[in-house]
């Protein structure tokens, strides 16, 4: 189906102030459809009241309102500018909701525009809990035990009729807010509270919380001609329990059976068309049973998100470019020379290299609050490192997110005793993943890693050979060091100056970058061509190793 030419001028809702749990993704995301759509030469107008943002230059829109984010901006806009289409999807949770309340007010009907890339409906189901759940009765994917609630004594009820533990999920909210488990009866009544308030239509979710199951997202596209291609897939680190944006995330999925793959694949495919009217971006997030490898559905969001714009980095598919070509009624294999040079963007992205995600924290600026990780999301930002391995990716990450961290460790600041560390891990917070590496360092076993926190063995047996390799490293001094153990340090993500740490020698960073440099150890780069060099790619970025 060709492009649209009734489509002339479209207004572009942005996602509002930078809080925790609506970042700049958003801005990065605004930013790329509002140039998608004047490359088709259709006038883009955008209101967004942040001026902090790349979206809001004046190079970016053919017009740009910097005006609080509510129907009344809105009906300005529109009464000022001929305006023939509204795209929502481009400013997360903040755009959804105000074109959901634009419409019950009737202001799309009265000044004749249209929704495009996703319409009401399919917001209604994705956003409404109880309406996502009565979706996937019918399309036949399981979901936790759950009751929607309207009201304090409902939530309670269904609360003594599921049982504990329980998450309390509300409606229409992003980032978790309002969100929380209920491990016990004495917490019920403050979560049910918290949850209504937060909840622009006063109803929450109240599900049987699925603790300790591992948790998928996966990012997909859809056009208007039903045809759908899976982006990426994003396995979180962390198990159930933890709001994905608090999580350390790695793409691909690491743990995943070809069974299990193929299952959460063609489940995620009906989920995305059961929405009706929708084409462009969404991501959807199952859990999966680690013992039985049984699936539920836990959400879908129909629009780009911080997902999006990790997955776009990762793989090199510009995806919120792309969606906004097929808001405007392009399929996916008419899209030509936007990604490869032969190819359409009916393809899916296949990775040769391995991306980390890991959020940054900033508790020492909001004195008091809980540093314990949960459903709401509390991180300020986060890092990505691409690497030939994980343990290559989760270093360089770790290298990046200016915390005094070195990659993976705090050399000399861990005191703990591995009894406290086994009992510190248990809770999730911002430092476990250097306490589980502290903890294995001091000897304690993966099994017992595992049951403490939960995460697959695969990651701790991953972190236990940085640690094995750090271990040799300690018993040398950097004239004896081997070449072939530089060599193999360097390849897991070690820096020069984490390496001149476990020397213990009054070694520096320089003098270990002077002595790998003479062997001949020198980074190489690497292309992100979103299809493992396959086809040559129009749109590639690079990145360093250490692999021949």
């Amino acid at each position: 189906m060709p492009k649209d030419n009734s489509i002339k001028s479209v207004l572009i809702i942005g996602s509002g102030p930078i809080i925790i749990g609506q970042a700049c993704e958003f801005d990065y995301s605004g930013s790329q459809a509002a140039r998608s759509l004047r490359e088709e030469g259709i006038k883009v107008i955008l209101i967004n009241s942040n001026p902090a943002t790349i979206m809001t230059d004046p190079m970016m829109a053919d017009k740009v309102y910097l005006l609080p984010l509510t129907v009344e901006s809105i009906e300005q806009i529109l009464e000022e500018n001929d305006i023939d289409s509204v795209l929502p999807t481009m400013g997360g949770q903040t755009a959804l909701n105000l074109c959901k309340e634009a419409d019950e007010l009737g202001v799309w009907k009265k000044y004749n525009v249209r929704l495009i890339g996703v319409d009401v409906a399919a917001i209604d189901t994705a956003e409404d809990r109880d309406k996502f759940r009565q979706l996937m009765f019918k399309i036949g994917v399981k979901v936790a035990p759950s009751h929607v609630a309207n009201s304090f004594l409902e939530g309670k009820e269904y609360a003594q009729e599921i049982g504990f533990p329980l998450v309390i999920r509300p409606s229409f909210t992003l980032g978790g807010t309002g969100g929380g488990f209920v491990h016990k009866k004495e917490e019920l009544d403050e979560a049910l509270q918290r949850g209504l308030k937060a909840s622009p239509i006063h109803e929450v979710l109240v599900e049987k919380a699925v603790l300790g199951w591992k948790e998928y997202e996966l990012e997909l596209l859809r056009d208007q001609n039903d045809n759908v291609v899976i982006i990426c897939t994003v396995e979180n680190l962390d198990p159930m329990g933890i709001h994905t944006g608090d999580s350390i995330t790695v793409a691909p999925a690491m743990t995943l059976s070809d069974k299990a793959f193929q299952d959460m694949r063609n489940q995620a495919m009906l989920m995305m068309r059961s929405l009706g009217n929708f084409a462009g971006g969404c991501n959807v997030q199952f859990a999966l049973n680690p013992e039985t490898e049984e699936l539920i559905a836990v959400e879908i969001n129909p629009r780009v998100s911080r997902s999006s714009a990790l997955a776009s980095k990762a793989t090199g598919y510009p995806i919120a470019k792309i969606a906004a070509k097929l808001a405007i009624g392009y399929s996916l294999d008419e899209l030509k020379n936007q990604i490869t040079k032969t190819t359409s963007a009916y393809f899916e992205p296949a990775l040769d290299y391995v991306i980390v995600k890991v959020p940054r924290w900033n508790f020492d600026k909001f004195k008091g609050s809980n540093d314990t990780l949960g459903l709401q999301m509390k991180s300020v930002g986060e890092v990505m490192a691409i690497g030939r391995s994980f343990t290559e990716a989760i270093q360089k990450a770790c290298q990046s997110l200016e915390n005094e961290a070195v990659g993976l460790g705090y050399y000399g600041k861990s005191m703990m005793k591995s009894e406290d560390l086994i009992e510190y891990i248990k809770v999730p917070k911002w430092d476990r993943i250097f306490r589980i590496k502290d903890a294995l360092m001091q000897g304690v076993t993966v099994k017992t890693i595992v049951q403490a926190t939960g995460i697959d063995r695969w990651f701790i047996y991953q972190i236990q050979e940085i640690c094995r390799i750090e271990k040799e490293i300690s018993h040398h001094s950097l004239e004896n060091l081997p070449a072939e153990l530089l060599k193999e340090a360097k390849k897991h993500g070690f820096s020069d100056e984490q390496i001149a740490r476990i020397l213990h020698s009054n070694t520096t960073e320089d003098e270990v970058y002077e002595r790998r440099k003479s062997l001949g150890i020198t980074r190489v780069y690497k292309m992100v061509d979103t299809c493992s060099a396959e086809f040559e790619a129009k749109t590639p970025y690079f990145y360093s190793s250490f692999e021949n």
